[in-house]
């Protein structure tokens, strides 16, 4: 699964795969990620979850078999309403999943705003494996881009994230995403978290 705002890198070799991205490209249109809920991906009817991300194609390197490696950044979530099966991938007809209006009030929601950016900064600090550097972590100014930033950062399970997609309310994904980077600047402290290199997070940070 992905968030919107993020990266993401595909290795495309089914043939029912190389068909979609073909598509997508002909007609200048993102696709959709979604996560399984029930069966296997490669089955020919897995259940997948109502809530994905749709992801929009930046490059693609084609290799001389016909495999493609793909580049491509969330975009927009979606809910599912119908499945039509009449592809060999999946197709969804789908509605957009919109954010709705916080429901605290705007100075709780500033505090908890700061205190997910302050707890991020302090996170990606000590995780670069470059102590000789000063790093500048930048975030989008917009609440629900900015959580969805950090929540694709964190090392989540997958019903982790998902609970997280699907919440419509920034203010309630930041409250649920304040403990987790806490526990996490725990677990980079006593060495249990990875170490990041700089090419890893270079569209968001400043080293200086």
């Amino acid at each position: 699964m992905v968030f919107p705002h993020a990266r993401i890198q595909l290795h495309i070799f089914e043939d029912r795969y190389r068909e979609m991205v073909r598509f997508c490209e002909e007609f200048d249109v993102p696709f959709g990620i979604v996560l399984i809920r029930a069966g296997q991906e490669n089955n020919p009817k897995p259940e997948p979850f109502l809530v994905g991300t749709t992801v929009r194609i930046e490059k693609i390197h084609r290799y001389p078999d016909g495999r493609m490696h793909l580049s491509a950044i969330g975009e927009r979530r979606f809910r599912i309403r119908k499945l039509d099966e009449s592809k060999p991938y999946l197709i969804g007809i789908t509605e957009p999943l919109s954010e709705t209006e916080p429901a605290m009030e705007p100075n709780r929601l500033d505090a908890l705003s700061m205190r997910a950016i302050e707890a991020f900064k302090i996170l990606i600090r000590g995780m670069i494996a470059r102590p000789d550097f000063n790093v500048d972590v930048q975030v989008p100014e917009d609440i629900g881009a900015m959580s969805f930033v950090i929540a694709n950062f964190l090392d989540l399970e997958n019903p982790q994230k998902q609970h997280l997609l699907e919440l419509t309310d920034a203010g309630e994904r930041l409250a649920t995403l304040i403990p987790l980077i806490e526990k996490q600047i725990i677990e980079a402290d006593t060495g249990v978290y990875r170490r990041l290199q700089l090419d890893q997070v270079r569209d968001w940070i400043s080293p200086n």
